[in-house]
């Protein structure tokens, strides 16, 4: 059997579906492996539980977006008017008017070895109105006259002539226009000591990545659980069917013995008493026939309950087991199970991969404790026209390079957050190997209890199935005394409650062994194996 569940694909589709029959009968016929496939289709935990790795991955991939270049573009427009007035000589001077317009675009973004990049250019265009004076200090002014400056271009008026009667005066604005910037400048900056091995974007993606297979690793463990409680819960319901039938047997044997002793009783060949305590005993038969068939319908709802995300649609449908009760010898070695054990358990997997995020984080807080030192390096290109055109013509000649390059430190002084994060960290770390050791001891203490326990249930299988016969044969014994006359109904009463309680421990003690190996196989963490099964996250 080969099982693939998936977070974009759904399980193996169940051949049987719980929540529809193809006639009317409440009664379904299931093997192990059909409630297994059913319950790694519909079980709640198992399909809450497959969206931890989608989601772990979804972190992971947004961990990587601290790569991605970040494009930017900007416009901008600006004016400005400075007032006139009168410099230090007395002299009156007329204000400044300018207008300039700045476009600029560019990429930056962060490299995986901590290269910090930044790649674009800047392209300006200023309009000037510049005042001039002429002045004769020998020529009065008794008149002004002001004239428009058009620009012809844009048809619009860019400055006035500011003129008097007497030529010993004239004043006025003169327009400038320079259009100048830098493009295909690179930028640079490299730490080689802090955040160099490892910063805070390569922190993230390296504890993402554990946390991406930590979240694998505990979908895997709940199907173990889940294929685990599935099979106990299907011998606990195999066990509360057997019983019923046990309850159901003891009941017809003190109805029987009723029967006869009240025969008995009329002819005056038993005492009243015998057949008072006949009825006890069906009364008391009754009773654990009532309890037995409320346990299996309790079991039903468990087995149900693992089965479905619809447990409407089956509440009124009879499961009924394809298979019985059987103990099939196991050869146990502690030493095999307990490597099986300390390879293969998800929870192991799982804290061993949580000390290793802890080594990242020891390895980060260790490096901040460096100084920060970055090379830095800026390369590019600088123009300068009165139209854009040749602005952007000199860029292409590549006449102005500039360059520079160099380095920068700092050092921060007593460093104390950076110390005590680092020493924390350790403290951490020492804390999650403790707790690792700790785990893997009581990996092995289950693994050794699960062993045992399996071992002293198959033992127990045998000597009930013993002790079953010989009940039996003492029951039979008994009623052939009883019948002679050389016993009572009080014995044949004793040895038949004897009898009901002795199947009812075989088939517990059947129940119990399958029990046990299913919960020894999760201990060692391989109950995927011991099912057949592999699991594919995707």
């Amino acid at each position: 059997m080969q099982l693939l569940p998936s977070l974009v694909v759904s399980l193996i589709v169940v051949t049987a579906t719980l929540g529809a029959d193809s006639d009317s009968s409440t009664r379904r016929v299931m093997t192990l492996e059909d409630c297994m496939q059913a319950a790694l289709q519909h079980n709640f935990d198992v399909q809450i539980k497959r969206f931890s790795p989608e989601l772990a991955r979804y972190t992971l991939n947004a961990a990587y977006g601290g790569y991605n270049p970040t494009f930017s573009f900007s416009g901008e427009h600006d004016f400005n008017l400075s007032p006139g007035g009168i410099d230090a000589q007395g002299r009156p001077f007329q204000g400044t008017e300018s207008e300039s317009d700045r476009l600029s675009s560019g990429f930056q973004g962060l490299l995986p070895w901590g290269l910090f990049y930044n790649v674009g250019g800047t392209v300006s265009d200023q309009n000037t109105l510049r005042p001039f004076t002429v002045v004769d200090p020998t020529s009065p002014v008794t008149k002004i006259d002001a004239s428009p400056i058009f620009d012809t271009n844009r048809a619009t008026i860019i400055g006035y002539s500011l003129t008097t009667n007497y030529a010993g005066t004239i004043s006025g604005l003169t327009p400038s226009e320079v259009s100048s910037g830098n493009i295909g400048f690179l930028q640079l900056r490299q730490p080689v000591l802090k955040n160099f091995w490892i910063d805070s974007t390569r922190l993230t993606i390296a504890i993402n990545k554990r946390n991406l297979k930590i979240s694998e690793l505990d979908l895997r463990f709940q199907i173990m659980n889940t294929v685990t409680a599935v099979e106990q819960a299907y011998y606990n319901l195999i066990f509360a069917l057997e019983n019923v039938k046990v309850q159901e047997k003891a009941l017809e044997l003190a109805e029987r013995l009723q029967a006869e002793n009240k025969k008995k009783v009329e002819i005056g060949a038993l005492a009243p008493l015998d057949e008072k305590q006949a009825e006890a005993q069906v009364a008391q038969s009754r009773a654990d026939l009532l309890a037995a068939r409320n346990t299996l319908a309790i079991q039903q709802n468990v087995l149900k309950n693992l089965l479905t995300d619809d447990y409407k649609a089956i509440h009124d449908t009879e499961l009924i087991p394809a298979e019985s009760l059987v103990a099939v010898p196991q050869s146990f070695n502690l030493q095999e199970s307990w490597e099986k054990g300390l390879s293969s358990r998800p929870d192991l997997l799982q804290q061993r991969l949580t000390l290793e995020k802890q080594g990242y984080i020891v390895r980060f807080q260790r490096n901040q404790l460096f100084p920060q030192l970055d090379l830095v390096g800026t390369y590019g290109f600088n123009a300068s026209a009165k139209e854009y055109s040749g602005t952007f013509d000199q860029f292409r000649r590549g006449d102005s390079p500039f360059y520079s390059a160099g380095a920068q430190v700092s050092v921060p002084l007593g460093n104390t957050a950076a110390r005590n994060n680092y020493q924390s960290a350790k403290a951490t770390k020492e804390q999650i190997a403790l707790q690792l050791r700790q785990l893997e001891q009581n990996v092995m203490v289950q693994i050794d209890n699960a062993l045992k326990q399996a071992q002293s249930d198959f033992e127990r299988v045998g000597a009930t199935h013993q002790a079953s016969l010989y009940q039996e044969a003492a029951l039979d014994a008994e009623q052939k005394k009883l019948e002679n006359g050389k016993s009572t109904s009080f014995q044949v009463l004793i040895i038949q409650r004897d009898l009901t309680n002795a199947r009812s421990q075989e088939i517990r003690a059947l129940a119990d062994y399958n029990n046990s190996l299913a919960q020894l196989a999760l201990s060692e963490g391989t109950t995927l194996q011991r099912r057949r099964m592999s699991i594919d996250v995707k």
